[in-house]
């Protein structure tokens, strides 16, 4: 409301950033809550798997998942009201039993009935859900894999970031290196590490946080990556060009398995890395196996 003048004295917009004076009295006006009703939008999707009780699909990154502040409309529930209807749960994220990340791509489920919707909740609930994500990380991982017993719970200063906290809630994600780079930089050498992360528990933005706790922030993460890490103005040119073109961390969900919750089919689905992951792996050289 202040960058859009809405906060005024004496008929004059003020920055956030004013010091009030007392007997100041300060005209706001409050804009109208918007609409909350779902729209269906025709928006392109990869579909993995459909049936009459739930459909998978190949998220792509920058498409969020379910409407919220920021994102009223464009999002993966948008899409999937344009192909169905009825499905079941929160009528502002109808079907969603986990999320992504805007930023993260990847293979995602969505419940189509309330059986599936409460079954699938379940199975994720007992950490019974095969969850694989491939995350390219700055700097050279030591080991060949790991666990990290962290827990997470907002940054007391910071509400948009989570961190490790202990009065947060448990979480446990298991890493195992897929490859490494080396490349030449200004002042010597540098690293990149692929790391698989299956995870145990799925707590909002666990493995970028967790990663970034072991020293290894995910490349292009917009939140996590900075202050923290700041490699990009070392890095050789081409290599430079295209991990600056990114607008988002490079984590995929690779890899989804549960067990359908009609006929106990196993259901298990993977996905390639998109392009521009796939990008920045061709310039440093690492191929995934």
């Amino acid at each position: 409301m202040f960058k859009s003048g809405q906060v005024t004295l004496a008929g004059v917009a003020v920055r956030a950033s004013r010091r009030v004076r007392a007997g100041e009295c300060f005209h706001v006006v409050v804009p109208p809550e918007p609409s909350s009703d779902l729209v269906a939008q025709e928006i392109p999707l990869d579909i993995l798997h459909e049936d009459d009780q739930l459909i998978v699909v190949d998220k792509p990154a920058g498409l969020v998942v379910h409407p919220g502040r920021g994102h009223p409309d464009g999002t993966l529930c948008n899409a999937l009201l344009d192909r169905m209807s009825g499905l079941p749960g929160h009528p502002e994220r109808p079907g969603i039993v986990h999320r992504l990340d805007k930023g993260t791509s990847g293979v995602m489920v969505v419940a189509r009935t309330q059986q599936a919707l409460d079954h699938l909740a379940a199975q994720f609930s007992a950490h019974s859900v095969d969850r694989r994500y491939l995350a390219l990380v700055w700097g050279f991982v030591k080991g060949e894999a790991g666990t990290v017993d962290q827990p997470l719970g907002r940054h007391p200063r910071d509400r948009v970031r989570f961190t490790v906290v202990q009065s947060g809630k448990r979480a446990v994600t298991h890493w195992s290196v897929r490859g490494r780079a080396r490349f030449k930089v200004a002042s010597g050498m540098g690293h990149m590490t692929l790391v698989e992360c299956r995870l145990e528990t799925g707590r909002t933005h666990q493995v970028r946080i967790h990663m970034s706790h072991l020293g290894h922030p995910l490349v292009g993460d917009p939140v996590y990556e900075r202050p923290l890490y700041k490699p990009r103005s070392h890095l050789p040119p081409p290599l430079r060009e295209v991990v600056e073109s990114l607008d988002h961390q490079l984590l995929h969900a690779c890899l989804l398995g549960f067990v359908h919750p009609v006929d106990d089919e196993r259901i298990e689905r993977e996905r390639p890395v998109p392009a521009d992951y796939q990008g920045v792996l061709d310039a440093v050289g690492i191929t995934v196996p």
